[in-house]
């Protein structure tokens, strides 16, 4: 009978202590985990963001419908026919200042009519804020935008994206698919990653294998020490493991513009570069593939009026080498306008020193300066004539807008320069940047001041544009 009790109370204390043991283990195992301390002081400071922008979609009992010639005759009547429906999507931002500030992508907030951000409490309580975009960066894809808090928020400090080492430890926090606060943990794979495609243009993007999802967008990359060091913003959506965040050394060159004036002021030369092979090099005598070769120059813009030229290598801007195209523009981007940039190029095996007035580069997609007279003044020359509908400006078709756009040799018209991006032109008819203007109500137009001539009184225009070779008509209210 002892010996029962004995072996009893031997697996009673076998047990206890195995729970014990077991708990021990994990409390262990939480307290060697770097990313759950990270995870419990970030997360607070990650926010959700619901947006919500309305567009018409238009109905017909009409046949023929779509025939745009159709619309032009019979567009009151179809106005009759449309009605508003609202598009909702959602993404990532993370606090930046206890007084409500909030950066995000450019992409999540850009052209909407509603931002709500909904922000996890340090009590475990969610709150909902309307917001307003304070700027924004189409070229770094980035957004600062603004909520009213009632009480003092908690804020995540920004690293030094520039310190990072491939191979570094990372976290993402963000709502990807609408799942608040997901957390997901990988390395930085790379550095100065370029992705080119329609919607993003950038040279300098981390590569990461932390998975980020749509909804991601704009949530912090964090550091092991809970900095962050990039926000969130591509993915490839055919591949795992490739994701990409924009340093957050580039987000802190502009937030303050962005703040203070609602766009980041550019310094513009008007030059487009390449980088220089071994061949290019030996036939404009370059010692070295280093530098930055002017494809083309804008004529009129300030490298023109300067004297630089084509077949001109750049390998010095204000002091420091130039090591290839990307890092040339890159430069360039952190100088204001109006700044005094002193240029050193090789021309023939010679070296030539240049001090070029910067101007200032627009936010658009074409990257034209802006300057006084256009932003103030009207067009004299009728380069504005469809700036009603939402179409700011086009120009006569040159051959570095042929280059710039990649239109046909054949094709000619006028080229679509600036838009209004919460007009009816782009939400309805679509109209992009660099979309070759043929016809506009049945006129064919090759000069600014052919629209005039084009444009009548009415209320809505069909337009004939060109993109990628194919030819088509659209119809565009005011």
């Amino acid at each position: 009978m002892k010996s029962k009790r004995f072996l009893a109370c031997f697996v009673a204390l076998a047990l206890i202590l195995s729970l014990a043991g077991g708990a021990f283990a994990a409390s262990s195992a939480v307290a060697n985990n770097p990313i759950v301390p990270i995870v419990k002081s970030a997360s607070i400071a990650v926010v959700n963001i619901d947006v919500e922008k309305t567009a018409k979609r238009s109905f017909s009992p009409f046949p023929f419908d779509d025939d745009p010639i159709f619309k032009r005759f019979f567009g009151d009547a179809f106005k009759e026919f449309n009605r508003s429906v609202p598009m909702k999507g959602r993404g990532s931002g993370f606090i930046v200042s206890k007084e409500g500030l909030i950066l995000t992508n450019n992409h999540v907030v850009d052209g909407v009519d509603k931002i709500t951000v909904s922000v996890l409490l340090p009590d475990g309580n969610k709150k909902t804020y309307p917001a307003t975009i304070k700027g924004n960066d189409p070229a770094y894809d980035l957004a600062v935008i603004k909520i009213e808090p009632d009480e003092t928020l908690p804020v995540l400090e920004l690293g030094d994206s520039d310190a990072l080492e491939v191979g570094e430890w990372v976290v993402a926090i963000g709502n990807p698919y609408g799942f608040e606060h997901s957390v997901t943990a990988g390395v930085i794979s790379a550095k100065n990653r370029s992705i080119h495609t329609q919607d993003v243009n950038f040279d300098d993007f981390l590569q990461t294998d932390a998975a980020i999802n749509p909804g991601n967008s704009g949530g912090p990359l964090l550091n092991m020490d809970g900095k962050v060091i990039g926000i969130n913003t591509a993915i490839i959506p055919y591949a795992q493991g490739l994701c990409f965040a924009i340093p957050v050394n580039k987000a802190k060159e502009i937030m303050g513009d962005l703040v203070s004036f609602g766009r980041v002021k550019r310094g513009w030369l008007g030059v487009s570069v390449r980088n220089i092979t071994p061949e290019m090099a030996r036939a404009y005598k370059v010692e070295g593939t280093n530098g930055a070769m002017v494809n083309d120059v804008f004529k009129g813009d300030p490298a023109d009026k300067a004297g630089i030229k084509r077949g001109d290598v750049i390998v010095e801007l204000n002091g420091q080498k130039v090591k290839d195209s990307n890092d040339f523009v890159q430069k360039v981007r952190t100088l204001a306008p109006g700044t005094n940039a002193k240029i050193t190029v090789v021309r023939k095996g010679k070296k030539i020193n240049f001090s070029v007035k910067l101007a200032e580069r627009a936010n658009s997609a074409d990257g034209r300066p802006v300057s006084s007279t256009e932003t103030t003044e009207e067009s004299k020359d009728g380069s504005d004539a469809l700036k009603e509908f939402g179409i700011k400006k086009v120009e006569k078709l040159t051959d570095s807008l042929r280059r710039r756009y990649r239109i046909d040799s054949n094709s000619e018209g006028l080229v679509v320069t600036e838009l209004d991006h919460d007009s009816k032109a782009v939400f309805e008819g679509e109209v992009r940047e660099g979309d070759l203007l043929i016809e506009v109500n049945g006129q064919e137009v090759k000069a600014p001041e052919d629209l005039k001539k084009a444009v009548s009184n009415d209320d809505a225009i069909v337009l004939m544009l060109e993109r990628e070779g194919s030819s088509f008509f659209i119809m565009v209210s005011k």
